[in-house]
């Protein structure tokens, strides 16, 4: 029989696959002695096998459930179910990497109105005990039911209206009884038959609804901008309850063992007495600082401080933590590597080698690389910046600077985005459903929470700035309106937030580059030590290779060419080319945009300083460049000595029914010699130039013939190539060094790549093609199915965002293993947008490619995913 459920004493750290993060580490803090409430774990496979089975929990898993909730009464000395001495518990989901607020948790299960009832006589507590009744109905009929949170908080709201308080806190036990029938006759309204009573019921109800949430909108949205499959499922945490609601005395709070924002060495948080988990992290009440607990209770406090030292000791990485106090007696309910700021990851790691607690090598391993581009984008400007005066302040939940138009829901702020508005989402409080317009803003205002808060961990987790808890704010969410400062501000008008500082500052503030802290450039040290695949990028412009050479590459892995043909009086020129009826008239017209060209390359390789530039020869269909207004199409013809219908004629003889598969790349050097020709000019004059400039540096040009699908296809331009490159080297009597190679993008070149290999000095695979020929569909038109992909669970992930490692992947590496034997000295690199994406970056590394190449700003994400890879495989 499998083994589906776990007792937190059989688990360990060493699990997490199988008992999910929550899991994994509520079982290592038992076995450290820890004062865990205790519980079982139901694991991941039991998730994936309730999918399995139709979303149905089968009898072995049942059975096995229902074994441990004895296991539980005998260690606890409570029973499930009982009237008298009833065992309640908390349904947690767990999923083996950390997803803040994507999934459900269900407090207070085993609950019904006659346990209630003597609860409350025998307790001498009635507070406590309906408090625990309302809010077990509340979470139940929204996480298992799906009733929705706000028909309920309309009810508490009216409650609070007619008893004239502002806080849940307030209210007495006789009005959360008066709540609690309230919310089971709002429950048997929605949902046609009565509150479930009995506590076996409401358990497979809960830990169906957290299995379910594995797949709800949110948590599939986190998924995939976090690189975790679905294959892995969820676990379920069912542990003892722990009361923080019962008074004075009892309380609860999040801490961290280092400030998730800077780094900083020490114990930050919040807590809330009287409370339970969801009220700090909802932001429903102001929490207290973690020093003021050391007022309010000194003993639990050193108590607290001495586990954080433990665990933070044991697990050698900042903690993020959950605890409960009840009555005086300090629970701990979770513990986990925290999520932190890019500023605090290269932080604390950089810190933790110093402190002797880590090595290099796992301090490179445990900073996440996409979130480095926080660090790499603008910051405010600091002259306009120390001219503006803050309308309000609140707190700096999530470092950066953010400016744009106010928006006041989630949907709208997609919407907004969309069309290409920089908006700041300003709400009460975020909820897990906000997600995808979070996603969206530029910034995050929240007039609730503290640094705890939803809002809070989940933009600094995604990177975005965020500024939470700003009191100040007159909210009117209805009229989508809000007034601060004496100003009121509605949807649209323009705000900016510093996510450091929290400062809120009314208008736009100008923005410039961002600058790189010390830290940064330990872990780039440490991480080009290690790494064993090179990082180039993908630049046309001189300001970009300059950028990029800033951010540490070592090279240029495309240069696209035609990008370059948009400029100034240069697209004249190439549309009088395109526009030709003889060769002699194209080549006149190339001749125009010869010494331009030129002039780029040398610019290039300047920039570049004697690293390798890869040049792509021109590869988009003519018809791109021609001219689509009226007053253009006459000026050309004026400049042919051609009539207006004759230039549209030619236009429309461009028309391509697929330009994605037609006349273009290497199809237009066959057709069209003479523009290779002059490429290949200002390529090699331009090196020459460089090279005498610089005769310490080593100027070897790349010269990349795109869409190759047939040997005989390169063999011919490459003939060209070389003629022409041989002819000015001569002339120039330079003993200047060249390469000629090919983009690897259309599926056939990967299938023969044993023959064209034979002609190319080096591959450099174009994954945005590849991507595209392999599946058949243009990424221009993807985006109006892959919603509809991602919910029928046929897609994880855009593949063009993230390389398809089973199909696009396979062509790789059969490129790779078929051209790498028939010539030795070839070089493989990839220059697609996956150049950038850190799992992409490792399957390269996996694969044996020598370069990955990507944008300037993702040159530091590519070198630190680039040393992990390599740092895994040595591990491996």
């Amino acid at each position: 029989m499998a083994k589906w459920v776990y007792m937190f004493t059989e688990g360990n750290a060493t699990m997490r696959n199988l008992l999910g993060g929550k899991g994994c580490n509520l079982a290592e803090m038992t076995n450290l002695g820890l004062p865990v409430p205790q519980g079982f774990t139901i694991t991941t496979e039991a998730c994936t096998q309730y999918y399995e089975d139709g979303e149905k929990i089968n009898d072995e898993i049942m059975e096995q459930i229902m074994d441990s909730i004895v296991k539980m009464e005998e260690i606890t000395g409570k029973k499930f179910g009982d009237k008298e001495n009833p065992l309640l518990v908390s349904v947690r989901s767990g999923a083996r990497a950390s997803m803040p607020g994507m999934m459900d948790t269900i407090l207070n299960l085993g609950l019904n109105e006659e346990v209630v009832n003597i609860l409350a006589e025998k307790s001498g507590n009635p507070r406590w005990a309906w408090d625990c009744y309302r809010r077990f109905i509340q979470m139940y009929s929204d996480v298992v039911m799906e009733v929705g949170k706000k028909y309920f908080e309309e009810l508490i709201d009216k409650m609070k209206e007619e008893k004239g308080v502002t806080q849940d806190v307030d209210l007495t036990a006789e009005d959360l009884k008066v709540l609690a029938g309230q919310f089971k006759a709002e429950y048997k309204k929605m949902i046609g038959e009565d509150f479930p009573t009995d506590p076996k019921k409401q358990l497979i109800g809960a830990i169906k609804a957290v299995f379910r949430s594995w797949d709800n909108p949110r948590a599939n949205v986190y998924r995939r901008d976090n690189d975790i499959p679905y294959s892995w499922g969820t676990a379920v945490n069912v542990q003892m309850m722990a009361f923080g609601n019962m008074g004075d005395t009892s309380g609860t709070g999040v801490a961290f063992t280092r400030d998730p924002a800077t780094g900083e060495k020490k114990l930050m948080g919040e807590f809330l007495m009287n409370a339970q988990g969801e009220d700090v992290v909802a932001g429903v009440r102001t929490p207290q600082k973690i020093a003021q607990l050391q007022e309010v209770m000194p003993e639990v406090y050193k108590q607290f401080v001495d586990i954080c030292h433990t665990l933070e000791d044991h697990y050698r990485d900042m903690q993020d933590m959950e605890f409960t106090i009840e009555d005086r007696k300090l629970y701990m309910l979770q513990t986990r590597n925290g999520k932190r700021t890019a500023q605090a990851a290269l932080k604390i790691a950089c810190d933790l080698v110093d402190e002797g607690m880590i090595t290099e090598e796992k301090a490179v391993a445990m900073v996440d690389p996409r979130n480095l581009d926080t660090l790499l984008h603008p910051q405010f400007d600091a002259a306009a910046l120390k001219a503006a005066v803050p309308v309000g302040r609140a707190l700096g939940a999530s470092p950066g600077a953010a400016c744009g138009k106010i928006v006041f829901t989630a949907d709208d702020a997609k919407a907004w985005d969309a069309r290409g508005e920089k908006i700041v989402l300003v709400r009460l409080e975020t909820s897990p459903e906000d997600i995808e317009g979070m996603k969206a803003a530029q910034g995050i205002l929240t007039v609730r929470g503290g640094m705890t808060s939803h809002a809070a961990v989940v933009a600094r987790g995604m990177g975005t700035c965020c500024v939470s808890g700003c009191g100040d704010i007159a909210m009117d969410e209805a009229n989508k309106k809000f007034i601060l400062a004496g100003k009121e501000y509605h949807e649209g008008d323009a705000i900016s937030l510093d996510g450091s500082t929290g400062n809120i500052y009314d208008g736009i503030i100008p923005t410039v580059d961002a600058t790189i802290a010390g830290e940064f450039g330990r872990i780039m040290g440490w991480a080009d030590k290690y790494r064993t695949m090179k990082v180039r990028t993908n630049a046309d412009t001189p300001e970009d290779a300059k950028k990029a050479r800033e951010l540490g590459a070592e090279g240029i892995g495309l240069c696209r060419t035609e990008h370059m043909f948009f400029a100034g009086d240069r697209i004249d020129a190439f549309r009088e080319m395109i526009c030709s009826d003889t060769v002699e008239e194209r080549e006149k017209a190339l001749e125009k945009i010869l010494p331009v060209q030129q002039k780029d390359f040398e610019e290039l390789y300047e920039a570049l300083e004697g690293n390798p530039v890869t040049i792509r020869f021109l590869d988009p269909p003519l018809h791109e460049f021609v001219p689509t207004e009226e007053e253009d199409i006459k000026k050309l013809a004026d400049t042919q000595g051609k009539t207006v219908e004759q230039i549209k004629t030619i236009i429309d003889s461009l028309h391509e029914f697929n330009p994605m598969m037609g006349h273009r790349g290497c199809r237009l050097a066959v057709t069209y010699p003479e523009i290779a020709k002059m490429q290949t000019k200002a390529v090699i004059r331009a090196a020459i130039n460089v090279q005498k400039a610089h005769a310490d540096w080593e100027v070897n040009p790349e010269i990349m013939i795109p869409l190759i699908g047939d040997i005989k296809e390169l063999k011919f331009v490459k003939k060209i190539v070389v003629e022409t490159a041989d002819a000015e080297i001569a002339a120039a009597e330079s003993d200047l060094k060249y390469q000629v190679g090919t983009m690897i993008e259309v599926p056939r070149a990967a299938l023969t790549a044993d023959e064209i290999a034979k002609e190319a000095d080096f591959f450099c695979f174009g994954t945005n093609d590849l991507t595209q020929m392999t599946f058949g569909f243009s990424r221009d038109d993807a985006g109006k199915f892959l919603e509809s992909y991602y919910d029928a669970k046929i897609f994880e992930s855009d593949p063009f965002a993230k390389l398809d490692q089973t199909g696009v992947g396979k062509l790789m590496e059969m490129a790779v293993e078929l051209g790498k034997p028939v010539n030795p000295k070839l070089h493989v690199g990839i220059c697609g947008e996956h150049g950038g994406d850190p799992s992409s970056v490792e399957f390269c590394n996996t694969l044996g490619l020598d370069y990955v190449s990507c944008s300037p700003f993702r040159v530091p994400i590519a070198r630190l995913a680039a040393a992990q890879a390599a740092i895994r495989s040595r591990e491996d």
